[in-house]
């Protein structure tokens, strides 16, 4: 409990008014530069932020540090979770973190650590790794940053870090629950005007409920080859190869060990009021004896009415990830997006892109003054009637002995206020109808659930 009022005490919008330079920042925190500080002049009375946001090491700027903080406190109230066939389908409880970090330059070397406290208050069904993880380290590598001739240069990372590939699809941090997902291993980044390929070889981090006890894990690994490339104002081009193993791998045919292979291209940018965002993935490999065919397909197109009163932005999504057609056969058709991005289809997420078709149209306002609504719809079917539904984690929910296709639609509504430069308050509300397949497949409840957050960030 002293925790919690500390979090909420810190996080008062009036702690959070001073402004802080316009520097991009991301959830993974290790991009941000502020080295545009050291140019500014110094007085007496320089505001808190700039102490810990750059703070020189050496007289000629070879070395520096810049420290940070994340505080976060959301609540999350459900009305039928799992359609009601969850452990605790009617729960509410809330999760508090804090985040610090502090990133250290000191020519060609770097080391970035970044512990959390993260603690949940009345899950009902019990704390799970994506709720609580008490103290912990949550990143914590070395960096040796090497130029390689004009405009090139390459780093090699090593140590436990965030690895957010592409729109996080296949590989992201889990940010939206109260654990992020880190890994542990190697990673080799080759930049040349413009392009950028990674290499990675690397294991997921297993959290603990307890303090210090998150371990490597020791049934999964990642391996792969990930690359950007430019190739005309406004529009990219990823392309990648992503290898990935698993020991104690489920669906619905069995529980085996999983070796499957991604290939896949992403094409993004954006133009004018016009923005996008496709991929196209496939999957090879085995699962025990048998042989892994498997894809996706998933898009995402934007347009913005600028002239327009709250200047709205229209996005239709489209996705479609296989399923498994013959549960009996010596083939496993079931797409496996490996380590998505958490609450991937917004902030209510019951189900994950495993067997899925939807589409996924909503709309966003800029009300002014920070604030922002956004508005959206999600209709969802079975890609194989052979196969069921799957949590975003990959869990099986829901068997596929069942004729019906479509699993349910959602509604949602979020509501944004951006404070200020370090201070974010967010509410939600959700429903998710179930369809033919719930109903068939055992109970059969309207989902609810409503959210908010209030977050501090520096």
């Amino acid at each position: 409990m002293r925790w919690s009022l500390l979090l909420f005490a810190v996080m008062l919008p009036g702690t959070a008014a001073a402004e802080m330079p316009d520097v991009a920042q991301s959830n993974w925190r290790y991009d941000e530069d502020w080295t545009g500080l050291r140019a500014l002049p110094k007085s007496g009375d320089d505001p808190w932020w700039r102490v810990a946001k750059y703070q020189p090491l050496h007289a000629d700027g070879s070395g520096y540090a810049s420290f940070g903080l994340e505080l976060r406190a959301r609540y999350e109230g459900f009305r039928g979770n799992l359609w009601g066939g969850g452990d605790a389908p009617d729960d509410s409880y809330l999760w508090l973190r804090a985040i610090p970090h502090m990133d250290v330059h000191a020519g060609p070397l770097r080391a970035f650590v970044q512990p959390i406290l993260a603690m949940a208050r009345g899950v009902g069904a019990g704390d799970g790794p994506a709720d609580a993880t008490g103290i912990d380290m949550l990143q914590a590598f070395a960096d040796l940053d090497l130029p390689l001739g004009e405009n090139a240069h390459i780093t090699v990372r090593g140590g436990r870090a965030f690895i957010p590939l592409g729109s996080e699809r296949l590989v992201g941090t889990r940010y939206g629950p109260n654990v992020p997902q880190a890994f542990d291993g190697v990673r080799l980044s080759l930049r040349y005007q413009g392009v950028q390929a990674d290499l990675i070889g690397v294991k997921p981090v297993a959290p603990g409920p307890d303090d210090f006890d998150d371990r490597t894990s020791s049934t999964k690994r990642l391996r792969g080859v990930y690359a950007t490339v430019p190739v005309a104002d406004g529009l990219a081009v990823d392309a990648y190869w992503l290898d990935y193993r698993n020991e104690a791998a489920r669906f619905v045919q069995a529980v085996a060990n999983e070796k499957r292979r991604t290939y896949g291209v992403r094409i993004f940018g954006a133009r004018g009021r016009w923005a996008w965002n496709w991929e196209a993935m496939l999957q090879r490999g085995h699962f025990g004896s048998a042989r892994i065919r498997a894809w996706s397909l998933a898009t995402e197109t934007a347009y913005r009415f600028e002239d327009a009163p709250f200047a709205p932005r229209m996005r239709l999504r489209a996705n479609i990830a296989s399923g498994d057609d013959n549960p009996t056969d010596n083939s496993l058709g079931t797409f496996n997006p490996m380590f998505p991005k958490g609450k991937y289809f917004g902030e209510l997420s019951p189900i994950g892109p495993y067997n899925i078709a939807n589409i996924h149209p909503s709309i966003d306002f800029d009300l002014s003054g920070g604030v922002s609504f956004d508005l959206a719809g999600v209709a969802y079917w079975r890609a194989s009637r052979r196969d069921g539904v799957y949590e975003v984690p990959g869990q099986l929910l829901r068997t596929g002995a069942a004729n019906a296709r479509f699993i349910g639609a959602q509604t949602e509504a979020v509501l944004g206020w951006q404070v200020s430069s370090v201070f974010s308050v967010g509410l939600s509300a959700s429903l998710f109808l179930p369809g033919g397949f719930i109903r068939e497949t055992g109970r059969a409840r309207t989902i609810g659930m409503v959210g908010f957050e209030t977050m501090m960030r520096f």
